[in-house]
């Protein structure tokens, strides 16, 4: 379970450094491989994957009947966008060039890890998303029912 944010910054060539906290449990979980792909709910961030976990969620996502617009577009956010990538010997993955400029990720990022994946988010991005509070009416009964 990934889970923590870390502040990260891409090289030159685009390429982000898993955190050695996370690097053990991303090869025994994934062999090693990772997928790369947009977060279809929100701008500025991507999400990762290991193989196991995609394979998974890529399966349910193709499950969808495709007559309807929202589930195709849910499915080439997710499956046509997926890029397998796998951790070089320093732990780094390059991220695909046409992810970074479609989500702003630049020089700085921040890694959370969330659970089964990874999102990456562009710096600027997660700073506005975590300063935004959740308001009464946008508790939903699901959250209501969680003891904090």
């Amino acid at each position: 379970m990934f889970q923590g944010e870390t502040a990260i910054t891409l090289d030159d060539k685009g390429r982000a450094a898993i955190p050695a906290a996370y690097r053990d449990l991303v090869s025994k979980s994934s062999g090693n491989r990772l997928v790369i792909t947009y977060n279809p709910f929100e701008n500025g961030c991507l999400w990762i994957f290991p193989q196991d976990e995609w394979e998974q969620v890529r399966d349910r996502v193709n499950k969808l009947p495709n007559v309807k617009a929202v589930h195709r577009n849910l499915q080439m956010k997710l499956v046509g966008a997926a890029a397998h990538v796998e951790p070089d010997g320093n732990g780094r993955i390059l991220l695909p060039a046409r992810q970074r400029e479609v989500t702003g990720l630049e020089k700085r990022a921040v890694l959370l890890g969330m659970g089964n994946k990874f999102e990456l988010w562009n710096e600027q991005v997660h700073l506005a998303k975590i300063r935004e509070t959740i308001s009464e009416d946008q508790i939903t009964e699901e959250m209501a029912e969680l003891t904090l």
